[in-house]
């Protein structure tokens, strides 16, 4: 049987925020949407109260909507939802490559439904192919975290033999981080995380590791600066969770006008990489290059996934199977 011949079902399951705000999620029966133009639906794959989240998914193609004859993805053909899930492609930052800046950004699990259910429409020219040869379970966290990581390493300037610090080295985004820059990229990895994550992160590539519990900003500083060379590193890598706290904004401690306007240094910040970061990073895990550590769980466990993450108990990734 083709699978352009399986019946979609008029009705799916969905993982959505009962309670914004809260570690709370629960499982809803919703209404199947039906693609509208230059749309498709995929199976299986959206914060306000009843918004179904989720921004890495992995899926099949099961129907197109009009308007999409000439798109690239086509029925049965498994694809990736990103945490940008559409751009206009018209704006002056869509036209420089700056997806997340768009005018019109839809983000997926945010005003615009998520990829934690079963079937989810979005925009037929802006999901992502996946290779043939990467399980579903690898690929989906390389739509988010892989895609953010290499696009910040990138934005960092650091080049091959340089050092770079990545802090949080041990989680999510941190893991993944590490293995691209240190097998992918070709650079020196000083990893910041708690004690019990070393032996993770050095195997993820880290040379050197700086246990967090044991130093303070100005040991922690001191410790890279020894490690490369005396001179310190050429990028710092801190990912939102730390770089970006939650409650009232705070501006960046110690970042100096005089001291970065002297050592020629400079803050950088980007949300997450373009299509063409995401189809590269897709191909370093297809090729072995970086392995997402993940496990699997149901639908019905992701509230306490939640807790584990806010606990930091968590070491790499955990992929929802929404079947």
């Amino acid at each position: 049987m083709a699978f352009a011949d399986v019946e979609i079902p008029k009705q799916y399951r969905a993982i959505v925020y009962d309670q914004p705000g809260k570690i709370s999620t629960k499982i809803e029966t919703l209404d199947t949407p039906d693609p509208g133009p230059y749309e498709w639906a995929a199976l299986p794959a959206p914060t306000q109260a009843g918004q179904v989240g989720g921004h890495e998914g992995v899926g099949v193609v099961a129907k197109m909507g009009p308007g999409t004859e000439r798109a690239v993805v086509k029925v049965g053909q498994r694809v990736g939802i990103k945490w940008v899930a559409g751009t206009c492609g018209s704006c002056p930052p869509c036209l420089e490559g700056h997806d997340a800046l768009c005018h019109t950004v839809k983000i997926s699990g945010y005003y615009t439904p998520g990829t934690f259910q079963q079937y989810v429409v979005s925009q037929a020219d802006y999901v992502t192919p996946i290779p043939e040869n990467l399980k579903s379970e690898d690929a989906a966290p390389m739509l988010c975290a892989g895609v953010t990581t290499y696009a910040a390493l990138r934005r960092s300037g650091a080049k091959s033999g340089q050092w770079v610090v990545i802090s949080g080295a041990g989680g999510g985004l941190g893991h993944i981080a590490v293995q691209l820059a240190s097998r992918g990229m070709a650079m020196r990895v000083i990893g910041i995380d708690h004690g019990s994550k070393e032996k993770f992160v050095r195997d993820c590539g880290a040379e050197h590791f700086i246990d967090v519990t044991k130093h303070g900003d100005k040991s922690t500083s001191e410790e890279v600066v020894k490690t490369a060379g005396g001179l310190g590193a050429s990028a710092v890598i801190v990912y939102i969770s730390v770089g970006m706290p939650e409650g009232t904004p705070e501006p960046i401690a110690d970042a100096f006008p005089a001291k970065l306007v002297f050592k020629g240094a400079t803050i950088a910040s980007v949300a997450v990489g373009t299509r063409l970061d995401a189809i590269e990073v897709l191909d370093f895990a297809a090729r072995g290059v970086v392995k997402t550590v993940t496990r699997t769980a149901r639908m019905e466990q992701l509230t306490n996934v939640f807790q584990e993450m806010k606990e930091s108990k968590l070491s790499g990734r955990v992929v929802i199977d929404l079947q």
